[in-house]
This record gives C-alpha cells, sequence and structure tokens, in this order.
C-alpha cells in the first residue's frame, strides 16, 4: 500500500541546523574532534528525535515508522523471498515528486514488487531531516531526496551508496544521457552519487499580456523598474522568496548577492572559510536592494511566501512577475503558460546569475537493500519514466532538466517551446564554478556556498532577513546580525 504523509516546517528548524552541521563538520575534523564532536552529535540526536516526532505527528516516539515497525532486522519489509518488500522514501512536497507518488503503485510496484512509502516534507523540514538521518547512519529512509548542495558532501564522507554499477548494470538507467553539468554537480571523483529527479536553473516569468518592455537578459535595475511601473493595490509588480531558509529565500537572495559583486566569506588559499563578508558595503546594498523591492512593488506577506507560495499567486494572477526556478514553468497551466514569457535571471556586475540546482534521490549507505532503492530510482528517473508522465499528461509536464534526450525529443521541443531552450540555456549559462567575483571556499555552487557550515549560516541568517522583509527589525540589525552568525565560522 501506497503511503503518502505531508509534514510542515516548525520554529524547531534551527536545532536542527545546528545538529545538522555537527555532523557535516565532524566528518571534516581529525579523529579526536570528530570524536567530540559525535558525542555532540548522538545526545543531540536522541533530543531531536523527539522533535522528529511533533513533525510527523507520532506522538508514541517512534518517529516516522509505521505499524509494523517496516524496517525491523527479522525481514518483514524488505523479504528476499519473492515477496513485496517494502522501502521508505523521504522526498519534498512538490507538484512533479507528488504526482510521480501517485504513479508508483500503479506502474512500478506491479513490476518490481516493491512498494515506496513516501514521507512529504517542506524544503527546509526535508533538509534538517535527511541530514539528521544520513549523517547519524540511521535507518529512517531507504531513498532520501537531497539536492546538488548535499550530495558532493555526503558522497565525499561516505554517507551515500555510488550509483555508477547500479547503473551500469541497468538496461534503462543510461548515466551517458545525464546533462553534463548536473551530473557533474552530483559526483565526486566520477561517481554518482545521486540521480536526478529534475534540475533547474532561475529565470523571470512575466506576464507578456502586461509586460511588453522586458529585456531577454535584464539587469535587476531594469527588473525592480517595471515591478514599480506595474505594481497595483490588484497585481503585486513581483514576487520573490522570503520565507526562512538557506534554500528558500537564502536561494533566491544568494543570487542577486552575487551579482552585486557580495559573498558570505572570504577564501583562504586551501579553499576553507576565511572570514565572514556580511559586513561588507556589497552585502548591504544587495539586501537592502531585495528588501526595498519587496517593500515597493513585492507580494503580500513576502516574508512567508517561497516557490509554492509565488506559484500559487503568478497563476491566480495576482503578481506580474516571478523570479525564481525554471521548473516553475513545467508545473503552470496551459492558459497561464499562454500569456507568459520569459527571460534569463538578472544580472548587476556579472554577466551571469542563474543558479542551478537538482533534486536528486540517493541511497543512504546505511540503506538495508540498495538494490530495492535503486530499482525505484532508475524507475522514477530514467527516460522511461519521461515517457509515461507525457503520455499520461502531455510532454510540457515532463520533469525537465536531467536528460539530454529530453531537450532532442522533437514532441517536447514542441509542447514546451515557451521555455525548453530558456531553461537549458539558463542551466547552461549557471556560473558554478564562479559564481561572483571573489573567490568564495568550498565546493563549487551559485546559490549556495559549498561547505557545511552554510546549512546553519544561511538557516539562521535569513531568518534575519526574513525579520527585516517583514518590518519588524531594520535592515542594519540584520546584517549586524547575520555577520555574527557567520563569524561564528571564521578560519
Amino acid at each position: 500500500m501506497n503511503n503518502v504523509k505531508s509534514t510542515r516546517s516548525k520554529p524547531w528548524l534551527i536545532l536542527m541546523s545546528v545538529l545538522a552541521a555537527f555532523a557535516l563538520i565532524a566528518t571534516a575534523c581529525g579523529s579526536d574532534a570528530a570524536d567530540v564532536v559525535g558525542d555532540a552529535v548522538d545526545e543531540a540526536s536522541d533530543a531531536a528525535d523527539e522533535v522528529v516526532d511533533e513533525v510527523t505527528g507520532d506522538d508514541d516516539g517512534d518517529a516516522m515508522e509505521e505499524e509494523g515497525d517496516a524496517m525491523e532486522d527479522d525481514g518483514d519489509a524488505m523479504e528476499d523471498d519473492g515477496e513485496t518488500k517494502t522501502i521508505r522514501v523521504a522526498a519534498v512536497n512538490n507538484g512533479n515528486v507528488e504526482r510521480m507518488a501517485e504513479l508508483a503503485p500503479e506502474y512500478f510496484t506491479p513490476d518490481s514488487g516493491i512498494e515506496v512509502e513516501f514521507t512529504f516534507l517542506e524544503e527546509a523540514a526535508l533538509r534538517e531531516i535527511t541530514t539528521r538521518d544520513v549523517a547519524a547512519e540511521g535507518d529512517q529512509f531507504d531513498v532520501v531526496m537531497i539536492g546538488m548542495y548535499e550530495t558532493p558532501q555526503f558522497g565525499a564522507n561516505g554517507w551515500l551508496t555510488g550509483l555508477n554499477d547500479f547503473a551500469a548494470a541497468s538496461d534503462t538507467y543510461d548515466i551517458d544521457d545525464l546533462i553534463p553539468a548536473v551530473r557533474g554537480g552530483l559526483s565526486v571523483d566520477g561517481e554518482l552519487y545521486s540521480s536526478p529527479f529534475y534540475a533547474e536553473s532561475s529565470f523571470v516569468m512575466y506576464r507578456s499580456d502586461i509586460i511588453d518592455n522586458m529585456p531577454d537578459a535584464p539587469t535587476w535595475e531594469e527588473v525592480a523598474a517595471i515591478a514599480r511601473e506595474v505594481d497595483t493595490d490588484e497585481m503585486a509588480g513581483i514576487c520573490l522568496r522570503g520565507k526562512p531558509g538557506w534554500g528558500d529565500l537564502g536561494a533566491a537572495f544568494t543570487t542577486v548577492l552575487n551579482t552585486f559583486g557580495g559573498t558570505w566569506w572570504s577564501a583562504n588559499d586551501d579553499g576553507s572559510i576565511g572570514t565572514s563578508q556580511v559586513d561588507q558595503p556589497e552585502f548591504a546594498e544587495a539586501l537592502n536592494f531585495y528588501v526595498d523591492l519587496l517593500n515597493d512593488a513585492g507580494e503580500d506577506d513576502a516574508a512567508n511566501s517561497s516557490f509554492n507560495e509565488c506559484k500559487t499567486l503568478y497563476e491566480e494572477g495576482k503578481v506580474a512577475m516571478w523570479y525564481d526556478a525554471t521548473v516553475a514553468a513545467s508545473l503552470f497551466p496551459e492558459d497561464v503558460v499562454a500569456n507568459t514569457a520569459f527571460a534569463l535571471a538578472p544580472t548587476n556586475v556579472t554577466e551571469a546569475s542563474g543558479w542551478l540546482w537538482a533534486w536528486t534521490l540517493a541511497i543512504p549507505a546505511t540503506a538495508a537493500d540498495p538494490q530495492a532503492g535503486f530499482d525505484f530510482i532508475d524507475w522514477a528517473t530514467n527516460a522511461e519514466y519521461h515517457e509515461l508522465i507525457a503520455e499520461l499528461d502531455g510532454w510540457r509536464a515532463v520533469p525537465p532538466g536531467t536528460r539530454q534526450s529530453l531537450y532532442e525529443r522533437p514532441e517536447y521541443q514542441e509542447a514546451a517551446s515557451a521555455f525548453a531552450q530558456r531553461t537549458l540555456d539558463a542551466m547552461l549559462a549557471a556560473p558554478i564554478d564562479n559564481p561572483g567575483t571573489t573567490p568564495r571556499p568550498g565546493l563549487p555552487g551559485v546559490q549556495y556556498v559549498g561547505v557545511p557550515e552554510f546549512q546553519d549560516t544561511g538557516a539562521r541568517c535569513t531568518e534575519e532577513f526574513s525579520a527585516a522583509i517583514a518590518g519588524t527589525q531594520s535592515v542594519e540589525d540584520a546584517l549586524a546580525n547575520c555577520h555574527a552568525i557567520a563569524s561564528e565560522y571564521n578560519g
């Protein structure tokens, strides 16, 4: 039986964020330091279990476990005698992924003999819980949905099962069909550690029946001027993310920060974190610009808006433009697409600014049955799944950005003509190796800094930024508080 849960994030995410950062940092320390942090992680993990119980509604303390204890060692749920197996998948709660969950009982389980129990979480909660579980070698999930930020770090730490051998043995996966930039961002030393379900950059979506002066490659000043021009009481000029979270408000804002010439930390010669740059003029300029634009022409209740909220407002005609993930275009109803045009991510002092991201499926190193996990991953992310979605929902609804073969399909090019090439162009232009004007620490990344410490810093700082958007504190105070947070990790 397919079990789909939906939960919502809570204020406890700061606790979880600190725990997740400890788990990540421990792997980068020497053995003595790692043991000390490991002890802290174990103690905090016990406390965090109570928090997870709150999220999942499990009052008996058995967080995220179903009747029958599906992960017991007696093998009831993971039998090898030909009976149905059950795997547990943690996933983000958006339309493409939820549609996949709807199809799994009919199109995956009968052929594979594997039932899938899904736990759906909002982005911030998903990141905190999967990081905690994977880093602590837990067994809550057999497959986890993670992103391009987590994958190379988790893979390098030995927390994930490599997929190359599974892919080579599969008749349907075709690893060489993955878009090279996406495959590279999910690999370490050539080993693929997660498989992309969809991938994206960012761009501007705008009402072509209202706005006729948007450049193909606008600057932020041009976008802001147009937003203020068309803003009315009935229709906001622009929708931007304001909900706290390094992958929510933090993702959109960091692309603005990059192109304004700012960054979160300087980098030492060895690529480690240098000093906080939050107190620099470029950072202040970027945050003031972002907050002012939302105050002048943004959506109502912007401090609580992220992807799903902006998507709803745009589809309902309550905002004239929206800067966000390219995947949104594949989710629009036909009448919305008909009145929408697309422009590249706005710039300021850099040539490009769009992010690069993928929601992916990975197998924790502790999974009881990695082959069952990969069988599901293969089904959900191969080209045959694209054909299934096309047959049921039309080619325009196919999860975008992962496979070269999709963009070579004439049917897809025709059905998604409004945004297919623009999406691919945005992904290819995303400056993942050089997203700003100054070197930054860690692994490559555009809308995030590829170091473990960014998860905690981004989560806490965006709480401050969101408060400035809501008007409950000044931008100056938000910057000062964030500088203090980022300085905790100065090298």
